[in-house]
């Protein structure tokens, strides 16, 4: 009980007030809402249960699962989920329209792999001055596909890509793809090859769209990561993938 007391008398400040002297003299109190722990500039309305403490509504919808780990069942997080803002639908409906093509000549397996290959390009897409471009992610995904096709045909033949952040990405997707085709090696290797080939269509799709944005395309594919959490490791299959049991879970992106 005192705890909740403290804790209210924290978030109150009561201010006296005294109009008329002595005789007249009354009190009221004012509820002043503590400052944000954030930002310190605005009132703190929203108990954060990542944080275990109270923050303003503007630092909740903007560092909502950026600075913050919000918990899945936080009420706000599941509520800007089901009604995200315009901007963010619009942007959902771009990606989309960019990614129907590709998708929709696919068949459902491939279609999650399409999805983890966009992860990947996330994770291995580097910071800084080694930051990769689309180009680069384009050269990684030909260089790839031109390797996965040589091997479906039973033939060792590896392509590189022609540029350092390329390689890198190339590296990363092909170590994750050895693990996801572990027991079927020329039957995952055409599927690789397929969905490779997809992915730089859709990378030159986007450059000739967005000449003026070198990252046009990586930042869909970090969008998709986001949404996906990041799929992709060891042991963890992709939502909407086939589990090792032969159930199914459900993806977060509709798939047309």
């Amino acid at each position: 009980m005192s705890s909740e007391v403290d804790a209210w008398r924290k978030r109150h400040t009561c201010v006296s007030v005294s109009p008329g002297g002595i005789d007249g003299a009354r009190s009221t109190c004012h509820a002043g809402a503590m400052r944000c722990p954030l930002c310190h500039a605005r009132p703190a309305r929203r108990s954060c249960p990542a944080l275990g403490r109270e923050i303003c509504p503007v630092c909740c919808g903007t560092k909502r699962e950026v600075d913050i780990r919000c918990p899945a069942d936080c009420p706000y997080l599941a509520s800007a989920r089901s009604h995200p803002p315009a901007t963010t639908r619009r942007q959902q409906d771009q990606d989309l329209a960019v990614l129907t093509p590709a998708l929709a000549g696919l068949s459902e397996e491939r279609q999650q792999l399409l999805l983890v290959a966009l992860t990947l390009l996330d994770r291995f897409r580097g910071e800084g001055l080694d930051a990769a471009s689309d180009a680069d992610a384009a050269s990684a995904a030909a260089a790839l596909a031109g390797t996965y096709e040589t091997a479906s045909r039973g033939l060792i033949y590896e392509q590189r890509p022609d540029s350092v952040p390329a390689q890198r990405i190339a590296d990363g997707i092909r170590g994750m793809f050895e693990q996801l085709g572990r027991g079927r090696p020329s039957g995952f290797a055409a599927d690789a090859a397929a969905v490779l080939r997809q992915v730089e269509d859709r990378i030159r799709a986007v450059q000739r769209a967005t000449p003026g944005d070198s990252r046009a395309f990586l930042g869909l594919a970090e969008r998709v990561a986001r949404r996906l959490g990041n799929p992709g490791l060891e042991g963890s299959p992709v939502e909407g993938e086939p589990a090792a049991g032969g159930g199914r879970g459900s993806s977060s992106i509709i798939i047309p």
